[in-house]
Formats: C-alpha cells, structure tokens, sequence
C-alpha cells in the first residue's frame, strides 16, 4: 500500500511534505487555505480514506504526545501503526466534530482493525497537533430503544452557551458520578427527553434507573473516581474520567461521555468505555490522560 508507507516513511522522518519545498507557494496557500484546527482535524482523520499526505503536516513532528496505550510516542509510534495497517487500510468516519480553545474533539466511526466506536481528543499549539487522547471500543448491536453509538443529532448549537452548559455537566459529574447524590438528577437531566446511545441502556431516567438496578443485582461495579477533563462547543460537552466498570476491582477503566444539552438539562447521551491496560504492557509512558 502506497500511502500507508508514504505515511509511516514521514512518521518516522525518512521523508518531508511538499509544505516546507516552497515557502513562497506556501505562504500564499496560507492566505488563501488556512484551515480551522477542527477542519484539520476533520481532514487528518478522512485521510484515512483518501490517502491524502498533506494533513500529516498539521501534526508538529518535533512534540508529539501519544496518550494512546497501545501506540509508542510521538511520530515514530504513529508511523508504526500505519506499517501494520491491514490489507485495504484503516477507515475513519467523523460523525461529530466540534471545537473547546486549543482542543478539538471528533466523534468517530472507525475500521481500525475491526469496527471501533471512539473519540479522539487532539490538543494544539501554534496551529500544529501536539497532544493525542482517545478512547475506543468495538460496536455494538442498537440498544433497546433501537438506537446506535454514532446517530442522533449532529449540529453545533448554542455557541454563547458553552460555559452554562459545561457547567451543567460539571454538576452532573460531581454530584452524580463521583459522590452518588441523586437529588437534581431530574433537573439536571430532562426526564422526558433524555435519549441514550449506550448499547446497554433504553431512553429516560427509567432506562437509566434499569440499567444500574441490573448492575446491582449482578455484581456490576460503575464507579467514577476522578474526572480529568470538561471539554465542549455550544450544545455538546465531552468528560474524560476514571474509574471502574466491571465485578473485579481490577477492572479500571477510562469512561468517554457525550452530553447534548438543551435549556440547560441533558438531553443525549453517548459514551465510549475503554479498559486501561497494566502499566507493564504501555508502549508510551504519559498515561490515559
């Protein structure tokens, strides 16, 4: 596979993008194409179905840093994979995409050794990626209101809410999910619109009442125990925590979640659930988060 060498060769600095051949074409380009940081995001991820080289050039080659578990750091991890890419490549589907200072989030649908729900969490400086988090698990069969982890609504709204809305979540996040105070779950989440994504989980408070009820009386442990970041753009915020999902105590885990809000409640529901491996098998040392 052409492509899939191209971009190991650069990942691993044996070749350079035509960026740096011509600083005149360049800064013209600039002017004329500068993209967004979500837009380069958006075309970084879609390369893996064009073979595109360019937006391999919006990730700083000199800092690079890989929170992925399974891939080693910097460029060199990343060119990696691309060597071991299976035959036909990997694929990527961006289904949402939305944007928090410096960090942009995508909501993606990948082929990547098997189908995959996940969000990619990229962090920039200077208009280059530098920072790399993500969470994966396989699909999933639709939940038991027939809904899957990628549909539902998809468009940014609500710009000037922002701040109100990540503080909702916030709030959610402290009271609910890490101290188990269940007092404004009703006011923090609409009860009668609540839609759930969560393959295990119906629509409503009532789907949600079930579904930790079947934890309980199965030895199901799913604790939050710290939540590392609140990221979000108008209607949709994402939270990366820790904690534990399972029946060992060793089952630890990074959890994913989506929110969309509307007149200040939550109102959809996506999450993805990863196990965070044994430090022994890491092959980069900066950790899930």
């Amino acid at each position: 596979m052409k492509s899939t060498l191209i971009l190991a060769l650069f990942a691993l600095g044996l070749v350079q993008t035509s960026c740096n051949s011509n600083k005149i074409t360049q800064s013209k380009n600039e002017v004329k194409m500068e993209l967004t940081n979500k837009e380069k995001v958006v075309a970084l991820l879609n390369s893996f179905n064009t073979g595109d080289q360019t937006p391999i050039s919006y990730i700083n080659p000199e800092k690079y840093i890989q929170h992925n578990l399974a891939v080693g750091d910097g460029l060199a991890g990343f060119g990696e994979v691309m060597k071991n890419a299976p035959e036909g490549g990997f694929k990527a589907n961006v289904v949402r995409a939305f944007q928090d200072g410096e960090y942009v989030i995508a909501h993606t649908e990948y082929d990547f050794f098997g189908p995959k729900a996940a969000f990619d969490v990229f962090r920039f400086e200077n208009g280059k990626i530098v920072e790399h988090w993500d969470n994966l698990s396989e699909v999933t069969p639709p939940n038991p209101s027939g809904r899957t982890q990628f549909d539902g609504t998809t468009e940014i709204t609500d710009l000037g809410k922002t701040a109100s809305n990540k503080k909702v979540v916030e709030t959610l996040m402290n009271e609910v999910f890490l101290n188990g105070k269940m007092d404004n779950l009703a006011t923090l989440i609409n009860p009668t619109k609540y839609i759930q994504h969560n393959s295990a989980v119906a629509d409503g408070l009532d789907g949600l009442g079930a579904a930790l009820k079947y934890f309980a009386e199965n030895d199901m442990v799913m604790k939050y125990t710290k939540v590392h970041k609140i990221l979000g753009e108008g209607n949709f915020v994402l939270t990366m925590s820790e904690g534990n999902f399972g029946k060992a105590p060793g089952d630890y885990v990074a959890y994913y979640d989506l929110f969309r809000l509307e007149n200040n409640q939550i109102v959809e529901h996506w999450d993805v659930i990863q196990p965070i491996p044994e430090e022994s098998s890491w092959k980069n040392q900066n950790g899930k988060f």
